[in-house]
């Protein structure tokens, strides 16, 4: 395997490495919301407009998460495509082309009929149209990582491209606010109308979004790469495949727990605080504050990443997932504000963000320049298929199943324990650690 320290930083002017962590920050947060804007309708309103299941509320809310895991399985498709132009093209160029994939798809989102007013074409269409936001979300975060640690400074590389996870946390936050909003709005007003505002906004989002990434200089390390290529390449996919299986699979393994508690602790928790009587408006409330301390969380563990290793930071993670997984739900099961607050936090801020903070920088160094877009995505949505992408479907069967919220919480564990394996198999010598 090539060492791939040697492409991971290089040098750049002060000013310039500020104006690409605010770029990418804000650029990924915006194509992130409106990723997540299905995830929180999934949970809240797409099961009775679009999936009705005859008198049961909890298959409705499955056959949204259907749709919302759909738009995983594009991701991988997604990650290929984009990793492909990022590896060859450039990281910006294709930061460019999945944002404006995404902002289209949403916006059409928001002028669908619903299922009353087409019949079985409206579910039809808004899962063709997840498809296009998975393919676009496959190919974005590669690409707004890449910006950010192969510009960063030689070891502080976690510090930076921890500042690009903050995207994710941004773009759930105004996601779930841009819903806790329109669900003030009387409750037939909020499933006639009120639910495409925030899908339609995001066509000002498509606009904005555009501006700040055709503003980004390209990576320095792709810049350099290209520099250095005597002859053209091969598909970096089958590159990757031939020369770093053993890298893709471990980005798979440390992207389980994360991805996959995400989705538990976001998606899923909204509809269990649905189907048990604890109030949603809580419940999204205490989400946000938690993703919103997760933003500084985030920089805080990939900072420390720099000082005491990636694989400890993870651990810390991945460990303390299992450890929550049981009292998160009981938690949640008082009803009261305080608790389902710390639940949230404890979730979201401290397991999450060792975790998602830590990634970035861990993930990248799994891979040399030249495949680095291509080898991260593969490994990164592979694995969102499984985690992220079924975990909100299967834990809602699970519950519909058993009535309880204990399965839920042995998924959180196995999932734990396959990252903290994985883990272990990442040798010193294999990534700056």
């Amino acid at each position: 395997m090539s060492n791939p320290q040697t492409n991971i930083s290089t040098d750049t002017d002060p000013r310039t490495l500020r104006r690409i962590v605010v770029a990418s920050a804000l650029g990924n947060a915006l194509e992130w919301y409106d990723f997540f804007l299905y995830g929180t309708a999934a949970a809240l309103i797409f099961g009775p407009l679009f999936f009705p299941a005859g008198t049961d509320p909890v298959l409705g809310t499955m056959a949204a998460f259907a749709g919302f895991a759909v738009g995983f399985l594009a991701r991988p498709l997604g990650g290929l495509i984009f990793g492909h132009i990022g590896d060859k093209a450039g990281r910006k160029t294709a930061l460019v082309m999945t944002l404006g994939i995404m902002g289209a798809a949403t916006f059409a989102m928001g002028l669908l009929p619903t299922f009353e007013q087409a019949g079985y074409l409206a579910p039809i269409c808004l899962v063709l149209l997840r498809i296009l936001q998975g393919v676009a979300s496959g190919g974005e975060w590669g690409g707004g990582v890449l910006m950010l640690s192969e510009n960063a400074p030689k070891g502080r590389v976690g510090f930076f491209a921890a500042w690009s996870q903050l995207g994710v946390s941004g773009g759930f936050v105004l996601s779930a606010a841009a819903f806790y909003l329109v669900q003030m709005l009387p409750h037939e007003d909020m499933m006639s109308w009120g639910w495409r505002i925030p899908f339609l906004a995001s066509i000002l989002i498509f606009g904005v979004g555009v501006y700040i990434r055709r503003q980004l200089p390209e990576s320095k390390a792709f810049v350099e790469e290209q520099a250095q290529q005597d002859a053209p390449r091969h598909l970096p996919a089958m590159q990757v495949l031939r020369e770093h299986p053993k890298a893709v699979l471990q980005a798979m393994g440390i992207r389980i727990a994360e991805n996959g508690s995400a989705y538990l602790f976001l998606a899923f928790t909204i509809a269990y605080a649905k189907f048990t009587g604890l109030d949603t408006q809580l419940v999204l409330a205490s989400v946000m504050l938690a993703m919103i301390v997760e933003a500084f969380t985030i920089v805080f563990w990939g900072w420390l990443s720099d000082r005491i290793g990636r694989r400890t930071v993870y651990a810390i993670g991945s460990v303390g997932l299992m450890l929550l997984a049981f009292p998160f739900f009981w938690m949640l099961d008082t009803h009261s504000t305080f608790w389902v607050y710390l639940a949230a936090l404890l979730g979201m801020a401290f397991c999450h963000g060792a975790m998602i903070g830590t990634q970035p920088a861990l993930m990248g160094e799994l891979f040399p320049a030249k495949v680095r877009y291509t080898g991260m995505a593969m490994g990164h949505e592979v694995a969102s298929i499984f985690s992220g992408g079924l975990a909100p479907l299967a834990a809602t069967a699970l519950f519909s199943l058993y009535q309880d919220a204990w399965p839920v919480a042995v998924m959180l564990i196995v999932m734990g324990a396959i990252t903290t394996l994985t883990l272990l198999t990442i040798k010193p010598g294999e990534h700056l650690s």
